[in-house]
């Protein structure tokens, strides 16, 4: 009778074993860390960068990248590039959330040639909402812009480094250490996504100058219905949208940032009206910097932005008229219009700052763009050959019908979804990985999630059933 009792408890100790291990999946699952809070590109290669040029790791046109850039760091990247293409390189910075930033810190990423030759650089800071959010700077390679440096084929450099930081690192116990350097370990770092993009020269050199005449007003703003599109966590998973009024269904949370992507062919001009919606608490006061929408052309080149700020009631700002695309855009002084270069996905970054939970909680708020893409499609300037990656310049009936019907799948997230400034990420900055996150985990992480539920739901019947089994053998044992 004691060696039954024996099997008998062993039997019912797997048993509540096996059941505790698999109603425990989906709290592992979730206690093994959030997802990053930006959605790398799927096809992202995680390189270092160099404190210096030796060394340093070349880049392929059409690739992207990641990589990790500590508190006060300076890192190195090398191109190989030829005498007659322009190139442009981005660099999307990724704090974590939570992290303390000033409105001076950002980052700033130039491209040098071998002797030290500055061709272009560009500093994107967080500004007044001081939120940790994705900022992004490009620069680039201009053949023609300059008659002496940086046009011949030969090695390059892109150079990325912090600046303005004013802030201490955090370190291991999550307390503020003065002087740190800061690494990937210890919180500090931020995440890197590099794109490197190549145009080719066109068959016939036209005029050098920018157009001096072009239609400046602003329309009339686009009514109507609101269609829901979700907003995606990064430039890969932008969601595209094409002229109409948009919802994002489960609004945008303090910290977060959606962004979203519009066809814009050679001779159209684009328009935009981002409305924030009404807080539905009962809080008072005023955020002089809550909402940040910005404008990045196809190779995440900034070309605008807008800010206001927001005191409960609702809000909405308008990019103020861009010109056309066209491609003698790149010859004016104008950053802005400079910008307007290409045709092709132009890109909208909204962010809420951190600063509004304090003051209207958590929301989510609701959200609503207004697009409206004016003219009619011209022919583009004639290139000499394909860009790298292939299609960057062009906008086709697939493209227009993708922004009306939205993606069937893959760059869509979970409602609410946005970069969420309130808590720590886990996982070290520029880690493998490209599932989006924010207020809620990302479109991969609720899938997972939702696979272990059923996977759990599933283990537990089988643990039940199996144990209501070796009861009944047990007791008819011990009947006999």
């Amino acid at each position: 009778m004691m060696g039954r009792r024996t099997v008998w408890w062993r039997a019912v100790a797997a048993v509540g074993a096996a059941l505790c291990a698999t109603t425990a999946l989906p709290e592992q699952a979730a206690a093994a860390g959030n997802p990053d809070p930006y959605a790398f590109a799927e096809d992202a290669r995680t390189v270092e960068g160099t404190p210096a040029t030796t060394g340093s790791v070349r880049l392929a046109p059409g690739q992207a990248y990641r990589s990790s850039l500590g508190e006060d760091g300076k890192l190195y990247y090398r191109l190989e590039l030829d005498d007659s293409s322009h190139a442009y390189v981005s660099v999307t910075a990724v704090p974590k959330p939570g992290t303390t930033v000033a409105s001076t810190e950002g980052v700033k990423v130039s491209l040098q040639d071998a002797d030290n030759h500055r061709c272009s650089s560009e500093t994107s800071r967080f500004g007044p909402t001081r939120s940790p959010r994705p900022v992004t700077a490009w620069a680039s390679r201009e053949i023609g812009s300059d008659p002496y440096m940086c046009q011949g084929a030969g090695t390059y450099y892109v150079v990325v480094e912090r600046v303005g930081t004013v802030t201490s690192s955090r370190g291991s116990e999550g307390q503020e250490t003065e002087g740190s350097q800061g690494s990937p370990d210890e919180g500090s770092a931020w995440a890197l996504e590099l794109g490197y993009v190549l145009e080719p020269p066109l068959k016939q050199t036209g005029s050098t100058k920018a157009p001096e005449t072009w239609n400046s007003a602003s329309p009339q703003g686009i009514s109507g219905d609101a269609e829901r599109r979700k907003g995606g966590t990064s430039f890969a998973t932008a969601s595209p949208v094409a002229q109409g009024v948009w919802e994002a269904p489960g609004g945008i949370r303090p910290g977060g940032t959606l962004y979203y992507k519009v066809p814009v062919d050679w001779g159209q001009q684009l328009y935009v009206t981002a409305e924030l919606g009404s807080a539905s608490s009962d809080s008072d006061g005023f955020v002089g910097s809550a909402l940040v929408m910005s404008l990045y052309n196809p190779v995440r080149g900034f070309a605008d932005d807008v800010t206001s700020g927001y005191d409960g009631s609702q809000r909405s700002v308008d990019l103020k008229p861009l010109p056309p695309v066209r491609y003698t855009n790149r010859f004016a002084l104008s950053n802005e219009m400079s910008a307007m270069r290409f045709a092709g996905w132009y890109y909208l970054a909204v962010h809420l700052g951190a600063p509004v939970a304090d003051r209207f909680g958590d929301g989510p708020f609701g959200l609503t763009l207004r697009v409206r893409v004016a003219g009619t499609a011209a022919e583009g300037p004639g290139y000499l050959g394909a860009s790298e990656p292939q299609g960057v310049f062009e906008v086709t009936d697939e493209d227009w019908e993708t922004a009306e019907r939205g993606p069937e799948s893959g760059a869509e997230v979970d409602e609410g979804s946005g970069y969420s400034g309130g808590g720590e990420s886990g996982g070290t900055a520029g880690s493998g990985g490209s599932q989006a996150s924010g207020s809620t985990q990302g479109l991969a992480a609720h899938d997972t999630s939702l696979k272990l539920v059923a996977v759990g739901g599933i283990g537990t019947g089988s643990v039940l059933v199996l144990g209501l089994a070796l009861w009944t053998v047990m007791a008819r044992r011990r009947a006999g």
